[in-house]
């Protein structure tokens, strides 16, 4: 299959005239580091809807999560911030299936998932596809499975096996069998685990994976987490000089694999779980800042009645 969209540079980014595009790169792209202030987040589309076109989900994704901005633009310097977007991820899809030719499932199924062994997993799914796992809300109440515009962020359907065969990938095998088993190099590999994105001064992000914690052997913990709606929560993380891994895959918390995975992290190496840190710090953050403001408040009134009350006594 070969799309007739337009090159890569046209194909949806919003531009600002503020900032450089070309400095828009796949290894900006893959730290989150591009620039991109989207993001996304994509909620998906129920069984039966129409799903968006991938070129027009980046000019404005009609399936952006909440609170999310939807447009997949330039709107700060490109390699100065990290800035978490999930359209960087769609527009390195669009840069596969332009170069290979191929939709992105099939590529993916044919240099990745199949030679290393992921038999069960695809990024879309077959209608009426057997043996799915059910998806639950927080309540506890069955949830739809949506379909989704861009799947390279948000749509792996996968198995705990299928995921140990991904994790065990990134060391070396039996019989002298490589780490990235022909689908990376060892060296792509180095390179994805070595810090390209930083959050307060903390190295966060490699190129596709989560920097979790030191492992005390000159490199991280790795993997990634996914969350979605209505409460999906997933964590893959393994540390590559001990082969030691993790991996949880739930439905009906939007926190449980995260949280029992950054205590593993802890437990495995003594380290806080940089990413779990983060995570609670940036949504405590308007709870401070609503603190400070009450506080500040309060002692602004409290002030101006010390104040009305000495007034008082010298005019007595």
């Amino acid at each position: 299959m070969t799309r007739p969209s337009p090159p890569i540079s046209n194909a949806g980014i919003c531009r600002t005239g503020a900032f450089d595009e070309t400095q828009v790169t796949a290894r900006r792209l893959l730290s989150h580091t591009a620039g991109l202030t989207d993001g996304l987040g994509y909620g998906g589309f129920a069984p039966g809807q129409a799903v968006q076109r991938l070129e027009d989900s980046l000019t404005r994704a009609s399936d952006a999560s909440p609170g999310a901005d939807g447009r997949v633009r330039v709107g700060a310097e490109p390699g100065e911030t990290f800035l978490y977007s999930g359209g960087g991820y769609a527009l390195l899809q669009l840069v596969i299936e332009e170069v290979s030719g191929e939709p992105f499932n099939d590529y993916m199924r044919r240099a990745v998932l199949s030679p290393l062994g992921m038999t069960r997993s695809t990024f879309v799914l077959p209608e009426g596809a057997p043996n799915v796992a059910q998806s639950f809300n927080e309540h506890g109440e069955e949830a739809i499975l949506y379909n989704f515009s861009a799947p390279a962020a948000a749509s792996l359907y996968t198995s705990a096996a299928d995921l140990t065969q991904f994790l065990q990938a990134n060391v070396a095998g039996e019989n002298g069998t490589l780490p990235g088993r022909g689908v990376l190099t060892p060296e792509a590999l180095a390179e994805m685990r070595r810090p390209h994105a930083y959050q307060y001064g903390a190295e966060i992000w490699g190129l596709g994976t989560i920097l979790y914690a030191p492992n005390n052997a000159d490199g991280f913990v790795v993997g990634h987490d996914g969350s979605n709606t209505p409460a999906i929560n997933t964590s893959a993380r393994i540390d590559p000089a001990t082969g030691d891994g993790i991996i949880l895959l739930e439905t009906g918390n939007a926190r449980l694999a995260t949280d029992i995975a950054g205590e593993w992290v802890f437990w495995n190496t003594g380290n806080v779980d940089l990413f779990v840190l983060l995570a609670d710090t940036q949504s405590a953050f308007p709870i401070l800042v609503a603190g400070w403001i009450a506080i500040f408040i309060g002692a602004t009134v409290l002030s101006g009645l010390v104040l009305l009350r000495r007034r008082r006594r010298r005019s007595a």
